[in-house]
């Protein structure tokens, strides 16, 4: 190091960005396109003290750059940005500010908040503080490794076949008695065989993980001794989270993230990463600079034309992320590209993705972001999945992305949940929430959303429940939220149980609450898991997981949040795998748009009934107070015969009559692990019991059920 505090950078190549070791020294590269001179500030191991500042010696289009012979993997380095401070002009430069490389796959240190983080002082707004904060900011660790993929190959899965479940690495195997107790709560822990069993078991397809960049968090959450635990304010976009590392055997939280991976793949079993490219950790104008903000604000962030001093706020983080600027853009996609290529991941859950597609104008679905993915050899294999709503004006978005995406549909989540939830909480005789019409939509896919845009219905991602609200038994179960504990009175987080009244709130030992409540669960777990669309559970739901009525835990890392093991509901379980498994045997709707036409021998595609046989049509669709249906699927997507799906969300079971030809239940949502063996022939009845689903079907050798009419 001291050999390389007196060297002199050689010119280099503004290309790649970052820090890159070719074998004989390490070539710096950094984007700012407004940096009046850029400095590279070279520290020892621990980055406790500088040792060097050397300016980069070139600039050429806006890429300031440097090449350091001699120097090795390990180097630990920061940036100093010069240039004007003028937040008036969006301006904030501050070389007093050690920088973070955007780029940076290691960072060094724990980010602490204290004051001299802060350009403008704290105490009085309208002046710069100019106290150094190198000892204290986080640093860049060149890397240079080399992971033994072996014969790793992505699963690969078909649309058709995913089943999502979504999870956060630490929460899923934190509590897990049989993974190892130094391994519980990491990327290794998610690989353990116990994981691994589980997850095969239920029969999932991909694991959708919640953030794993490197986040940090929020003052306000530091100061009440809380944390931002699931992941949302991410400061290093090339960089795995650390503290999701169990470091086991020495090696390093980016390997451990690999051997996960490829473990998984073993399993086939896809690893679909949440990101958040909207804004940053940097917050609002208040907020300190780490990285992104001292090297060119006015770059990085969108800010008001009118007021540059401030920022855009479609993110309702603080700030927003400029993706018009084509080196910001260029990031994104080097870290998208970085993470398929070097971290082999199967593809990405983008966090408020329409900020992605802002232009000038508003959202538009022909906007570069979605330009550059759509001809990007790599990135356009992979599957991407849009949160289709920010904060912004014209924010909310689903059903408006490109194709190629897929889509979270929470018209899907909401209209299940008024059918299923406001049924059993208004009784017979009383407004559904979703009419028929309403729910036969969400359930074939959705078409008002993705059929005229020329999307398949796969793209439709059907939930009822994710990790941002309830889980499912609390969503049965609390009348209200009860987020107490985030020290936010109990204000944050969304009403999101629809006006459910589930009469004793919370824990109950009465076994008819219990019973009532276990079949809402098992009934809405059925019905995502048999519509047409790609459907996603959230961990923990198969298994009765409770955050006691929190629906905004994103800032509790403890057992309110962590699967508990210890006391799981093994008859939710196995109902849950069993619905899986028929849904992976028969795919009860194929992927693509149906529309009620009869074949040659008068069969239709699919058709739609009253629960006396009588065709449904005209204002029965809309009718307030019907609590049944029943949809006859004619050309199912993996099955020859005929399946019958029976809806009864009333207080009261039904008797439903069949179609024509001999019958056999798959599954009975009345029974604590769905499997039923009740037949039934044409003509006659089954019983359908109160606030529960059936799928019939057609046996075998029998004539295929006339389908009378059509939606």
């Amino acid at each position: 190091m001291d050999r390389l505090s007196t060297a002199s950078l050689q010119a280099g190549h503004p290309w790649p960005m970052g820090a890159h070791f070719d074998g004989h020294g390490i070539n710096f590269a950094v984007f700012s396109a407004h940096a009046q001179s850029m400095e590279l500030c070279l520290f020892d191991n621990e980055g406790k003290q500088e040792l060097a500042r050397m300016p980069l010696p070139c600039h050429t289009v806006d890429v300031w750059h440097g090449y350091l012979p001699g120097a090795q993997p390990g180097l630990v380095y920061g940036l100093r940005a010069h240039g004007p401070w003028w937040p008036d002009k969006g301006h904030r430069f501050d070389a007093s500010k050690l920088l973070l490389d955007p780029y940076a796959r290691d960072i060094v240190g724990h980010f602490n908040w204290r004051d001299e983080h802060f350009s403008p002082d704290r105490l009085h707004p309208g002046h710069k503080d100019s106290h150094d904060n190198a000892a204290l900011a986080l640093k860049s660790r060149v890397t240079h490794d080399h992971f033994d993929w072996g014969d790793d190959a992505p699963p690969d899965i078909t649309l058709t076949d995913t089943v999502l479940y979504e999870c956060h690495v630490k929460g899923f195997s934190k509590l897990n008695p049989l993974v190892p107790s130094e391994l519980r709560g990491s990327y290794a822990g998610l690989a353990h065989p116990a994981s691994i069993n589980h997850l095969k078991a239920l029969g999932i397809t991909a694991v959708s993980l919640l953030p794993v960049h490197y986040a940090i968090s929020e003052e306000r959450l530091v100061s009440q001794g809380l944390s931002n635990y699931w992941g949302y304010n991410t400061i290093g976009f090339f960089c795995v989270n650390p503290q999701l590392a169990s470091r086991q055997d020495g090696m390093t939280e980016r390997d451990e993230f690999r051997q996960m991976v490829r473990t998984l793949h073993a399993a086939k079993l896809e690893v679909i990463l949440d990101v958040v490219y909207n804004h940053t950790a940097e917050a609002d104008e208040s907020g300190p600079t780490i990285s992104f903000r001292g090297l060119d604000n006015a770059s990085y962030y969108r800010l008001p034309h009118d007021k540059p001093s401030h920022y855009e706020n479609y993110s309702g983080c603080g700030n927003t992320l400029n993706l018009h600027q084509p080196k910001v853009l260029q990031m994104v996609m080097d870290s998208l590209r970085y993470w398929v290529e070097d971290m082999h991941v199967d593809g990405f859950r983008f966090d408020l993705a329409p900020v992605l597609g802002r232009t000038d104008t508003g959202f538009s679905a022909q906007a570069a972001f979605f330009a550059a993915m759509a001809q990007d050899p790599v990135l356009s294999r992979v599957k991407m999945i849009a949160e289709p709503w920010d904060t912004g004006p014209g924010g909310y978005q689903v059903g408006g992305f490109p194709r190629g995406w897929l889509e979270w549909n929470d018209k899907f989540r909401d209209c299940t949940r008024r059918f299923w939830i406001q049924s059993a909480a208004a009784g017979d005789g009383m407004p559904l929430g979703c009419p028929r019409g309403d729910f036969a939509m969400r359930l074939c896919g959705s078409s008002d959303l993705y059929q005229e845009r020329r999307r398949a219905p796969a793209k439709s991602v059907n939930y009822v429940v994710s990790h941002d609200g309830f889980t499912l038994r609390d969503l049965v179960s609390y009348n209200q939220r009860h987020n107490e504990a985030n020290f936010e009175d109990n204000r944050d987080g969304h009403n999101d149980n629809l006006n459910f009244n589930c009469g004793e709130e919370g824990p109950s030992e009465d076994p008819v609450v219990l019973e009532f409540r276990a079949r809402l669960q098992r009934a809405l777990l059925a019905n995502t898991l048999l519509a047409q669309g790609t459907p996603m559970l959230c961990a923990g739901d198969e298994l009765g997981h409770t955050q006691n009525g929190n629906n905004n835990p994103y800032c509790q890392d403890n057992a309110t949040t962590w699967i508990d093991w210890s006391a799981p509901d093994t008859d939710l379980l196995a109902f849950s795998q069993h619905v899986i498994s028929l849904r992976h045997r028969l795919q009860p709707f194929a992927n693509r748009w149906y529309h009620g036409i009869a074949d040659a021998n008068g069969q239709h595609d699919v058709s739609w009934w009253n629960f006396d046989g009588s065709v449904l049509q005209g204002d029965a669709w809309h009718q307030p107070d019907v609590h049944t249906l029943a949809c006859l699927i004619g050309k199912p997507g993996r099955v020859q015969t005929p399946l019958l799906l029976l809806f009864n969300a009333g207080a009261n079971s039904e008797n439903f009559v069949l179609p024509n030809g001999q019958w056999q239940a798959l599954l009975d949502t009345s029974l604590s692990r769905g499997q039923s063996d009740q037949q039934g022939s044409g003509g006659m009845g089954v019983r359908v019991a109160a606030h529960s689903l059936m799928l019939l079907q057609q046996s075998i050798g029998h004539p295929a059920p006339h389908s009378r009419g059509d939606d």
